[in-house]
């Protein structure tokens, strides 16, 4: 998709959608705060449409940030936190390697041992792929959990790290069965190595608190691309883009999107 289709019809100039998008997925803003912060700067932006910028642009800035993503290691700390999707908790399932940078990232209805085949699946494939668009498809309703490309065994985990959530061995062992994961990847069931992870969970909870929960698994999805793709770069996890180096982040999003700022 090219530049001047993905912002052909909007009322407003790319470069302040763009604003509104990365601001909202890097800052605990809600679609409220967002439009007095453009009020103060003379536009008349209502919160709605904030949020339908959000929910169209949010899913394409994770799809065009993929392939920039710097190579993560071999030892993987995965766990599950809960969001609150229209007055129902669902659960996200995230991994991170032993540096603290994000694997993948799966929104679940359910908590149980096929959900985490599907999470470990789709962490694998990204690991693999240079740019995966696994996250563009309905998650929860996808089945199968066999890899679309063979896995390279560099990419492959040398250990992962999980809680007591008796749902993960189960679903490694489902997993080593059908060829998918080497037998030789050890699963630690130690509840102090995801510190790190809880840790992290913290800046994905802290953003979807602002927004007061979800109304759709849907719109929670593409929003939780967003934010999980914000907090890559965030991070320093993109080719080119270091830790705390705001500009280059305001760069790259300008760049990958072909908008004058």
């Amino acid at each position: 998709m090219k530049a001047p289709s993905l912002f052909k019809w909007r009322h407003f100039q790319s470069d302040i959608i763009l604003l509104c998008v990365r601001w909202y997925l890097r800052y605990a803003l809600s679609y409220r705060d967002l439009e007095e912060m453009m009020q103060e700067r003379g536009l008349t932006i209502d919160h709605t449409t904030i949020y339908r910028w959000v929910q169209h642009y949010a899913p394409e800035f994770e799809k065009r940030c993929r392939p920039h993503l710097k190579a993560c290691n071999d030892s993987w700390r995965v766990d599950e936190t809960s969001i609150k999707v229209k007055k129902a908790w669902m659960y996200l399932y995230r991994a991170v390697d032993s540096e603290g940078n994000t694997i993948e990232f799966f929104l679940s209805s359910t908590r149980d041992a096929e959900a985490a085949k599907r999470f470990f699946c789709k962490a694998l494939r990204s690991s693999v792929e240079a740019s995966s668009q696994a996250g563009s498809v309905d998650e929860n309703k996808t089945r199968s959990f066999a890899p679309v490309v063979p896995l390279v065994p560099r990419f492959v985990p040398r250990v992962i790290n999980v809680d007591k959530n008796a749902a993960y061995p189960k679903a490694i062992a489902e997993l080593k069965a059908a060829g998918v994961l080497p037998e030789q990847v050890e699963l630690r069931q130690v509840k102090y190595r995801g510190n790190l992870i809880e840790q992290d969970h913290r800046f994905i909870k802290r953003l979807t608190k602002s927004g007061m929960g979800f109304f759709s698994f849907e719109t929670a999805r593409k929003a939780l691309q967003g934010f999980e793709i914000m907090n890559m770069i965030r991070k320093g996890q993109l080719q080119g883009v270091a830790k705390g180096d705001v500009r280059s982040q305001v760069a790259l999003a300008t760049q990958l999107f072909a908008v004058i700022a």
